[in-house]
């Protein structure tokens, strides 16, 4: 991996933070398909990665709060899981207006780095059973690939079995 992106690849406000902070990534992209059901598993099958690797941002509004779920393309989010995490009661996905206003980028391309503004957020602990995960980029067809340990602590994550 390597702390620059690709030349030709752009920069998003993901990639300008994780380069700031000076942690190592490499930046991927593909051909987005604007038909694909689920953009997750497009990346996954576009690269060719194990689904399980590849991580969804999600937003859930737990207690009116939003709140940043990190879950693999390959499940869901567990909303019980997620407001239990962050000490909430009730959670309910956001709604996908709210979800970008709020991060700054378009559902389909919500980055878990660089955000608008610092939502609590919690990373599945599935991620921690890889070398590198991969995540948005903070657009369709772009992913970044980092280490699991440098997403939690990008985004000053709790760790917590959230997906299902």
């Amino acid at each position: 991996m390597a702390k620059k992106k690709q030349p030709g690849s752009g920069g998003t406000p993901a990639t300008v933070a994780l380069t700031r902070a000076g942690v190592e990534h490499a930046v991927h992209t593909y051909e987005h398909d604007p038909a694909a059901a689920s953009y997750g598993l497009e990346a996954a099958e576009a690269m060719d990665l194990d689904p399980g690797r590849v991580f969804k941002t999600l937003l859930a509004s737990v207690d009116d709060k939003l709140v940043v779920g990190i879950v693999p393309v390959s499940g869901q989010l567990d909303l019980k899981a997620v407001a239990a995490a962050v000490g909430g009661k009730k959670a309910v996905m956001a709604d996908p207006a709210d979800a970008e206003r709020a991060t700054g980028y378009v559902v389909g391309g919500i980055s878990p780095l660089g955000q608008k503004r610092a939502h609590p957020t919690v990373v599945d602990a599935s991620a921690l059973g890889h070398p590198t995960v991969f995540v948005s980029g903070g657009r369709r067809g772009m992913e970044i690939e980092l280490a699991p340990a440098d997403l939690v602590a990008q985004t000053r994550a709790t760790v917590a079995a959230i997906g299902r």
